[in-house]
């Protein structure tokens, strides 16, 4: 089973209908009450410290138009949902905070979020952000970046894409490398790397319904999950050696620097050493073991508005109208290189052609889920998937994966 990409829409669809009575059209409240956009006062927005300077000018002209002060306050990326979750409820928080759309379900778990109103913008957002932001059938982020991985291919040694795994393999191995491709993956394994083979073979981790990801659907255990295993194992330390534990992400970097590997599978965030070390880098979707896509997980970036804020719709308003412009999605862009969330932003940010390879790839990510259910899955998941790379029985060791993850989850 693939994940229900219509399901998911149709979740984000029943989420914009649903928060449209919070506070009427976004932006379009003007009266003078505790919660107007134009009742004064100041939000405070919580924002990584690497980005402050991208949203300073959509901060002044809030200011200037609504009288609303914008108090830009720079945070560690490392303790900022921490942080967020425990000062919330004791009305020292922020109005609104950056961050990470897989922190839902734990946000929501604590009450610490609010809905938010997009209206009719969110037919304006790339569709996997729209689904990102969703959760339980409701909107709770503005999103403003989506980032995914996808196969860097070094163009100076295989001059065309791949046009499915063994390709790739043929490719590289014609251009004379013994290792034609490389994705970092290390004892404990890297499920989220290996993920857009998985839903090549019709195993998602979890099913959908209209409300997005369902966490009694676990779709580990499907045949496609065991299907993918034994394709796992077949590429491993007793089959093709493709895949190796040995790898981490320094040397399959190396290996691509080095240009001992054509293929590497990876994100944004190591395009610029790869350019940097004098590469010809071209971007392609990553190459499917079947006849099916292999879709990979696709994180996305953006702003909550918190339960305890009492400028909530001045929060809303600031978000759907300011952060979420063409302007400043690309502001934020330019300060990360990450394919903004607007689909206006992310079309003008795909002019580099890098970006634009990203983004393609990106139409066939899918959101990772957020919901709580998922923590259970990856204390196995990354250590299954090195076991069978390394020779432990593909069938046996999924099986098993699948009850110590179900386990889990029953156990909450």
């Amino acid at each position: 089973m693939r994940v229900n990409k219509k399901s998911l829409l149709a979740a984000g669809a029943v989420a914009v209908v649903a928060t449209l009575g919070l506070a009427g059209c976004a932006g379009g409240d003007s009266g003078e009450g505790d919660n107007g956009a134009a009742s004064g006062g100041t939000l405070t927005v919580w924002v990584d410290a690497e980005r402050v300077d991208a949203l300073k000018g959509a901060a002044e002209a809030y200011t200037e138009e609504t009288g609303v002060e914008v108090d830009l306050v720079g945070k560690d990326n490392a303790t900022i949902k921490d942080d967020f979750i425990q000062q919330v409820p004791t009305g020292e928080g922020p109005d609104i905070t950056m961050g990470a759309h897989d922190w839902l379900g734990e946000l929501s778990t604590n009450g610490v979020v609010a809905p938010l109103e997009l209206g009719d913008s969110a037919a304006d957002y790339l569709p996997v952000a729209i689904d990102a932001a969703t959760y339980e059938g409701t909107v709770y982020m503005l999103p403003y970046a989506v980032e995914n991985i996808a196969v860097l291919r070094n163009a100076d040694l295989v001059a065309e894409p791949a046009t499915s795994f063994d390709d790739m393999i043929a490719k590289g191995k014609a251009a004379g490398l013994d290792q034609p491709f490389v994705v970092e993956q290390g004892a404990e394994g890297n499920p989220y790397h290996l993920y857009p083979f998985q839903t090549a073979f019709g195993a998602p981790v979890f099913g959908t319904n209209d409300e997005g990801y369902d966490p009694t659907d676990l779709q580990l255990g499907s045949a496609g999950g065991t299907e993918f295993a034994t394709w796992l194992g077949s590429q491993g330390k007793n089959g093709t050696g493709v895949f190796n534990t040995d790898i981490d992400g320094d040397i399959a970097k190396q290996a691509f620097l080095d240009g001992t590997a054509a293929f590497w599978l990876t994100g944004p965030w190591n395009v610029g050493a790869a350019i940097d070390g004098g590469v010809n880098v071209a971007i392609d979707t990553v190459p499917s073991p079947t006849g099916e896509a292999a879709s990979p997980f696709a994180g996305v970036k953006g702003f909550f508005v918190s339960s305890e804020s009492e400028n909530k719709v001045a929060a809303n308003d600031f978000l759907v109208n300011y952060i979420g412009t063409e302007d400043v999605q690309l502001e934020l862009f330019e300060a990360g290189n990450i394919l903004p969330a607007l689909s206006a932003a992310a079309e003008s940010a795909s002019s580099d052609p890098i970006i634009e390879g990203f983004a393609a790839v990106g139409q066939e990510a899918v959101p990772m889920p957020a919901i709580p259910a998922m923590g259970s899955v990856w204390q196995y998941w990354g250590i299954a998937e090195a076991s069978i790379i390394n020779g432990e029985d593909p069938a046996a060791t999924w099986e098993k994966l699948t009850a110590d993850v179900q386990a889990a989850i029953d156990a909450k």
